[in-house]
């Protein structure tokens, strides 16, 4: 089967690294647990001998169509636990799965932000979330204060991240140009941020990344659309340096500057 370039398919067929990856999903008979993008099974194969019911959305018609068959070649007989859906993830209606549902997969890496903010910003969101990404994109989502990213805060607000394993371009058909790293994502009790101050939160930070490179000062006056005179007031009640840059602030540090900048 050829992949196609132009869905992001990278398809990884190694039974000792998938079998790896299905297994930081601490699966039991009792979870459902959401693929996305199947390709040719044979992470999904790991995931029906794991798993209680396993949901398989490939927006591919072929592969999607071929799913079922696939992995009953690999497991030496039809599994009953699988659900194969044809359906475009961005489509998906992720109420339809059971709550505490947990996410296992090896994504379109051209999809990830979309992705990453589809299961963190639903009202049903998972458990555990094991994803494999571009390298450089785990460790951003990993990433701590100096080096945080809007995607970051945006996923730590709800889940604690964790990285697994290091996965060689090699390994892939066809291979990618970069190796890529499994980020682990286990569900906050709680976010980091009351509900009701989320979205004063976001367009707080927002206004901060505008322009990274430069210093808060600079990119907070041109993202609230207000004078830096005023900015420097705000920041000096958030008790925040002016001079350090979006990447260098903490959750913390962010969440004191919304409730200054009401």
């Amino acid at each position: 089967m050829r992949a196609k370039k132009e869905l992001g398919q990278n398809f990884l067929c190694d039974r000792s690294i998938l079998s790896t990856i299905a297994g930081y999903g601490e699966l039991t008979g009792r979870d459902t647990v959401l693929e996305i993008g199947p390709g040719l099974g044979a992470l999904t194969a790991q995931l029906c001998r794991r798993a209680g019911r396993v949901v398989a959305v490939e927006y591919d018609r072929v592969l999607a169509e071929q799913l079922a068959g696939r992995v009953a070649e690999l497991m030496g007989g039809q599994p009953t636990n699988l659900e194969s859906v044809r359906a475009d993830i961005m489509d998906y209606d992720l109420a339809a799965l059971p709550a505490n549902y947990k996410v296992v997969a090896n994504i379109p890496y051209y999809l990830t932000s979309k992705i990453m903010e589809k299961l963190w910003a639903s009202a049903n969101q998972p458990s555990l979330a094991v994803i494999l990404v571009q390298r450089e994109v785990a460790q951003r989502l990993a990433a701590t204060p100096g080096q945080l990213s809007l995607l970051a805060i945006s996923v730590q607000l709800f889940a604690r991240v964790e990285l697994g394993i290091k996965v060689s371009a090699e390994l892939f058909d066809p291979a990618p140009k970069v190796d890529s790293q499994v980020v682990i994502m286990h569900r906050r009790s709680d976010p980091l941020i009351p509900a009701a101050e989320l979205e004063r939160f976001f367009t707080v930070c927002r206004a901060g990344f505008c322009q990274r490179r430069k210093k808060l000062l600079s990119s907070l006056a041109l993202g609230l659309r207000t004078t830096k005179a005023e900015t420097a007031r705000l920041l000096q009640l958030a008790d925040i340096d002016p001079n350090r840059r979006a990447q260098e602030l903490s959750i913390v540090d962010w969440h004191r500057l919304t409730k200054v900048a009401k």
